[in-house]
């Protein structure tokens, strides 16, 4: 797995701006916000997206973040997290584990309350 420490390297060597330093955060450009509104309860892609999202602001995460702690690419979480693609079981464990959220929980429709439930 990639640590954050190799990960702002990678990001320096592969940086078009020559002065970037360690001390800029290039994981978190924007305030992660909670969705606007409730999913489908009959779409799952979007229950899931919508967990996704809920767990990845609650721990204060970038998409970016996210997508370090699972191995999976940011533009793939955002993907999902806006219920463009089918998710992989393999994929929806990894995004679980890094929440620290049971799997099963990322397919629950929620409650009117913004959480996942307990």
């Amino acid at each position: 797995m990639l640590n954050k420490v190799s990960y702002f390297l990678i990001c320096e060597a592969n940086s078009v701006d020559v002065n970037y330093t360690l001390n800029k955060n290039c994981c978190m450009s924007a305030k992660p916000t909670l969705p606007k509104k409730l999913p489908d309860k009959n779409n799952i892609r979007a229950i899931l997206a919508y967990n996704i999202r809920v767990a990845r602001v609650h721990k204060g995460w970038s998409q970016e973040a996210l997508a370090l702690e699972c191995e999976l690419d940011r533009t793939y979480v955002s993907a999902v997290e806006r219920a463009r693609w089918n998710v992989s079981l393999s994929n929806i464990e990894r995004l679980g584990k890094a929440l620290n959220i049971d799997v099963w929980k990322l397919l629950v429709p929620p409650n009117s309350d913004l959480t996942i439930c307990s």
